[in-house]
């Protein structure tokens, strides 16, 4: 059993302590689950106690915390889960400067950010390139700072209007039950890029704007035969699409626009037999020049810590179970 240690961080004001403890000390909770400490306040001192290799990653994470409070930085528990989440894989030095930049601020007047470096190479990427594909599992902010980037340059005037489509593939449910035509019944399934864009923007002038046309919100079936100029462009789900729906999609994009096709590749909802066109684009267009994939992980997650171990499992049970038909495969082959 490793010895435990003890390492003291000190505050410089009770303000920094506060702001780092979190509500209800929800962010030293954070820290202790993901780093295997105990954080124990102390007067203007955070004990921290544990293995010494975990002490001294949580005391690098208080640090860098600390170091956004005092740039007047409200820390939120996707920092705190961001900051861990570096520290573990030895990149924490650079964590400061992913808050260099404030990409937007909502309709409250708080700064959008990124949180990690697969959302920094995704805007990054956003901007260099007229296609960006991001693809990762849920929670890693694909659809939000696609949402984030669009109003961007719909602000800025680089596009006269944005454009947000997904695929009419349900999730284990049907949509010819639902009441309506196609856009009513995917309507709901829209719900994420609805409710980005109200943080982003508020309800009301979400509604303004897709009454006026600058911003439509409707299923992929209604892109074909469109070529789409002068557009921000997102669909988002294209793990279901087939492919010659991402053909079709794909070679939509007018001049002076942008792209980006968001998927989760370990959630297709396709019948089967039916190939994703998003996995077939990764292999189809990984060299063409102005377009680019960029791959989150697990550790690019910035919800609940637990959303990171659930992707984890589920990761490592599609892997036990592909090699389990690998050997079943194998042993059916060595028998005739």
């Amino acid at each position: 059993m490793a010895e435990q240690t003890s390492k003291n961080f000190t505050f410089e004001n009770i303000e920094q302590q506060t702001k780092l403890s979190g509500t209800n000390e929800a962010f030293l909770k954070l820290i202790e689950e993901a780093l295997s400490v105990q954080l124990l306040s102390r007067g203007n001192m955070l004990a921290i106690e544990g293995k010494a290799s975990d002490v001294q990653l949580a005391y690098q994470v208080v640090g860098a915390l600390v170091t956004l409070i005092k740039r007047q930085i409200n820390i939120s528990q996707a920092d705190v889960v961001s900051a861990t989440n570096m520290a573990q894989r030895g990149t924490l030095e650079y964590f400061g400067d992913l808050y260099t930049e404030v990409l937007i601020r909502d309709q409250k007047g708080r700064s959008v950010r990124v949180k990690n470096f697969g959302q920094r190479q995704y805007v990054q990427s956003i901007r260099k390139n007229d296609v960006t594909f991001g693809i990762g599992p849920a929670g890693t902010g694909k659809t939000f700072l696609a949402v984030v980037m669009a109003i961007t340059a719909l602000r800025r005037g680089e596009v006269e209007r944005i454009i947000i489509t997904r695929p009419a593939v349900e999730a284990g449910e049907s949509l010819g039950f639902l009441p309506g035509d196609l856009k009513e019944k995917v309507d709901p399934y829209m719900r994420p890029i609805y409710d980005a864009m109200n943080t982003l923007i508020g309800s009301e002038h979400t509604q303004r704007l897709v009454e006026r046309g600058v911003i439509e919100i409707a299923p992929l079936a209604y892109m074909r035969g469109r070529t789409l100029d002068d557009a921000f462009i997102i669909l988002d789900e294209a793990q279901n699409t087939t492919n010659q729906q991402m053909k079709m999609f794909l070679t939509r994009l007018g001049f002076s626009s942008k792209m980006i096709v968001n998927g989760d590749i370990s959630q297709i909802d396709l019948p089967r037999g039916a190939k994703s066109g998003l996995i077939a684009a990764q292999r189809i267009l990984k060299n063409i020049d102005h377009i680019n994939f960029i791959n989150f992980s697990s550790v690019d997650v910035v919800r609940h810590p637990v959303v990171g171990q659930i992707v984890n499992a589920y990761e490592a049970a599609d892997n036990r179970l592909a090699e389990l038909k690998k050997e079943q495969t194998r042993d059916g082959l060595s028998h005739n």
